[in-house]
Formats: C-alpha cells, sequence, structure tokens
C-alpha cells in the first residue's frame, strides 16, 4: 500500500511546478540568474530529521530548516493541537486592551524559563521582528528615562540579527550588504567579529580577547557614553559563521556594559530552546544575564511563524510608570496568534517531555568530537561546533588561511556532492554551515561526518587537477 507521501509524489506535476517556480516565487536571498537557470529543490514532505523532494528523494537535512526545526519535522500531536485551537479560536486581536489564553499561558511560561528578571514578553511574527522590536523599545525606554540622546547601539561585524531594513543593518554581514539596498547607518555602529580564527597576526587568544574588550570600550567612548544606549550580540554568531568567541568574551562585554549603562540585547533566535543545550544559553553557558532576549525559530520549532522579545523588570518599571498615560505604539497583526502561540506551548511541553536538552548535550559532544576529525582533511581550515551548531570552514592555503576566490564557491562546490549523496549542509561562500534538528541520533552524527569527509576529498582532488588547489 503506498504511503501519504508516496501518493502525494504520484500526484505531483514536476515539470509545471519547476516552470511556476521561476515564473512567479520570487524567494528570499533571491540569486536571479542561478533560479531562472536551475531553479530551486521543491520540498514536498518531512519527517523527523529528513524531508523530501518531488522525485522522492530523501535528504538528512544537517541544516534543520533555518535554524529552526528543533523536534524534527511530521509531529501528529503538533498537528492535532494547532487543529484544535483553529476549531476553538483562530484568531484574536492582539491589541491594547484584548488578549487570548494562550497568549498569556506563552508569555507566562516564557517569563517562567527566561533568566532572572526577564518577565515581560512582547510576542512578535518571527526573529527580525523581535530584534526591531528590541531595538524600538531601547528607543523607547531611553526617551521614558529623560535621555533623548542616548540612542547609539554597537553591534559586531559579520552578525546576523534579520532581514528588516532595520535588522540587516545592525547585523552587518558583509555578504548581505549588496550595493542595490541601502542601510540604516545613523546611530549604528560595529565592532569587530570575535573569531579567534581569525585573529589579527601573532594574537593569541587571550590576547584577541583584550584586544575585543578594549576596542568595544573605545568604541563607547568614542561615541560618548551618555550616547550608546544598547548593545546587540548574538551569543554564538549563526549566520555568520557559527562564530564561537574567546572564553569569557561575552561576560566581559557584559560587564562593560554594566558600567556605561548600556542594555545588553542577547539575540537568541538561533541559540535558545535547546540548540546549545539550554532553553536560553546566556545565563546557563555564557553566564549573562541580558536585559533582553530575542527568539523565534526553535520557539514554535518552525511549526508556525512566532517570535519574542522579552525584557526586564528595570525597562518594564520604567515605560510602565503609572500616572504618565504613555502608550507603546508598536505591534503586529499576528503577533499572539492563538494558533501559533498554541504551537509554542506544545513544542516546549515535547522538549521538556522527551528531555531533549538533555539529548542535544550528549549527542552534541559526539557531534563536536566527530566533526573535529574533519581538520586534518584539505580544504578544511577551521572547524567550529558548539552542541548543534556546526561549521567546516574551507580555504586554499591551511598555513596562511587565506580563501578561496569568490566565484570558485567552496562551500557550494561541497554541498552540491553532498545533496546529491542525500545530505544537506548550508553553503555560505567559503562555508558549510550545520544546525541539525535536536532529535539527531548519533548514528546520524555519523552519516554527516562521513559524507563530508567523502565530498571535501572529492572537491579538493577536483581542485588540484584543474590547477586550484597545490594541497597546502
Amino acid at each position: 500500500m503506498a504511503t501519504p507521501t508516496q501518493k502525494m509524489l504520484s500526484s505531483v506535476d514536476n515539470a509545471h511546478l519547476l516552470k511556476a517556480d521561476k515564473a512567479h516565487y520570487m524567494h528570499g536571498y533571491h540569486m536571479f540568474d542561478e533560479h531562472a537557470e536551475q531553479g530551486a529543490l521543491n520540498i514536498v514532505a518531512g519527517d523527523g530529521a529528513y524531508i523530501y523532494d518531488t522525485q522522492g528523494n530523501r535528504f538528512l537535512d544537517a541544516v534543520g530548516g533555518m535554524w529552526c526545526t528543533n523536534i524534527g519535522l511530521g509531529r501528529e500531536e503538533m498537528a492535532l493541537a494547532i487543529a484544535d485551537q483553529v476549531r476553538q479560536l483562530a484568531y484574536s486581536n492582539p491589541f491594547s486592551d484584548m488578549s487570548n489564553n494562550v497568549a498569556i499561558q506563552l508569555c507566562e511560561k516564557l517569563a517562567s524559563l527566561a533568566p532572572g528578571d526577564l518577565d515581560h514578553v512582547f510576542l512578535t511574527t518571527g526573529g527580525s521582528t523581535a530584534v526591531d522590536t528590541a531595538y524600538r523599545l531601547i528607543q523607547y525606554y531611553q526617551n521614558c528615562r529623560g535621555k533623548p540622546e542616548k540612542k547609539h547601539v554597537i553591534a559586531r561585524f559579520n552578525a546576523y540579527h534579520g532581514s528588516t531594513t532595520l535588522t540587516m543593518s545592525i547585523g552587518n554581514k558583509a555578504a548581505d550588504r549588496v550595493p542595490e539596498f541601502d542601510y540604516a547607518n545613523d546611530k549604528i555602529h560595529h565592532v569587530s567579529n570575535p573569531n579567534p580564527y581569525r585573529a589579527p597576526d601573532g594574537m593569541d587568544e587571550p590576547q584577541f580577547l583584550e584586544f575585543l574588550i578594549k576596542e568595544f570600550e573605545d568604541k563607547i567612548l568614542s561615541i560618548g557614553a551618555d550616547k550608546v544606549a544598547g548593545f546587540f550580540a548574538e551569543p554564538i554568531m549563526g549566520s555568520g559563521g557559527v562564530i564561537i568567541p574567546p572564553k569569557g568574551y561575552l561576560k566581559r562585554m557584559w560587564e562593560v556594559c554594566q558600567r556605561y549603562d548600556i542594555l545588553f540585547v542577547a539575540d537568541e533566535v538561533v541559540t535558545s530552546f535547546g540548540r546549545l543545550g539550554k532553553f536560553f544559553a546566556s545565563y546557563e553557558v555564557f553566564d549573562v544575564q541580558p536585559d533582553i532576549i530575542t527568539t523565534a525559530k526553535g520557539l514554535t520549532s518552525a511549526y508556525l511563524p512566532l517570535g519574542a522579545c522579552i525584557f526586564s523588570d528595570r525597562i518594564w518599571k520604567v515605560i510602565a510608570e503609572p500616572g504618565k498615560g504613555r502608550c507603546f505604539t508598536h505591534g503586529f497583526t499576528y503577533s499572539g496568534h492563538p494558533v501559533c502561540c498554541t504551537a509554542a506551548l506544545k513544542n516546549i511541553e515535547i522538549i521538556e517531555r522527551e528531555h531533549l536538552l538533555e539529548h542535544v548535550d550528549v549527542v552534541g559532544a559526539y557531534l563536536e568530537q566527530r566533526l573535529a576529525t574533519l581538520s586534518d582533511l584539505p580544504l578544511v581550515g577551521d572547524v567550529r561546533c558548539q552542541k548543534f551548531m556546526a561549521c567546516v570552514e574551507f580555504v586554499a592555503d591551511k598555513r596562511t588561511k587565506a580563501l578561496f576566490a569568490d566565484e570558485i564557491n567552496i562551500g557550494e562546490m561541497i554541498h552540491s556532492r553532498a545533496q546529491a549523496r542525500g545530505l544537506l549542509v548550508r553553503p555560505i561562500m567559503h562555508l558549510n554551515v550545520m544546525s541539525p534538528p535536536l532529535i539527531l541520533s548519533c548514528a546520524q552524527v555519523d552519516e554527516i561526518v562521513e559524507t563530508l569527509r567523502v565530498c571535501i576529498l572529492e572537491v579538493a582532488g577536483e581542485l588540484e587537477q584543474n590547477g586550484l588547489y597545490f594541497g597546502q
């Protein structure tokens, strides 16, 4: 008897869909020439850590969708919970004097999971809108404090904080800074990427740490401490290449923020909900008590779109001061959406019931160990992995760390060969990035590493044969 997936595949008109996709669907990060020529990989089904295309090919999704399919795909109890909520209440106005039970319950749950006094939650539609909300909240807070000049924020080069105009400007990821877009530069500043592998020549990690802290403090003083309002930081930088900072870096940066009355915004859109083995990584992994946490992705494991900006009593007491008659004129039609909130509550229930945080501790350690074995391969300059966030960086010269020319697109060369073998990793220029579902098994870890090994060796041989690599 045919499975539901097989029945679905039998009814798919591949040629028509490919043509329609090219004609009508503008994707995120749309590569115009490449898409016009090749089209896209059309996914029609998912089960656990695997996804299926229209040809029936199965792929181990080591990307986890977009850092987000934490509990895995195809869970029946998620479908039932979502369907039940649709039947009971499909939508409720989230503005001003209206609420709904599941949004309230979710905010209460998030406040209980977040560290310290982060007891207040503004629900959004995803990670970009959560970070956008954090920025606006900072501006609102400073105005309420009577500090209208304290509006500048600092982030890091090659970070990623979202894809709205504002959040893309805060992130300043090099590959995203295309000349056809404009970016907000007023009151947004950047300091160095805390990547130990790319530290200035001659600096060991402790020296690099001191350089980063001094640079940050110098930047604050050059702007004026009375003008700097916030610092935005991913605990581990995700799309910028899984940058694991020097030991003690985040705590030291937080201490500088405390010294100069600067709000610390932990962008945990990727690192929260289990990717590093904790619901939130800032305090439990990095010993930092942020003023604001932004989250999304693993909040619902991507079953439905939802994000949150979680902030402290310190901020709340200022902006909600009694008798001021203030209104926080910011909101989204679909924030606090009851169906999305139901998905989040069920997702958190599954993470807790199935002890997925503990699972990540065990399997994440194994992933770190196994990926490290790729370090001796040609092309591999650096392997970075902490729990379920991983990256392999490829270089043309292991001694100098020189990169291949952009047009070689080394990350895509290896990814395309992995895809042909049933493995998806995310190519970002000279990187392959991974963020697998938290349900990944040790056997699937072996599959990822062994497939990558074969693909890296194959590409190295091809490049060497064409005179583009000399086996340094």
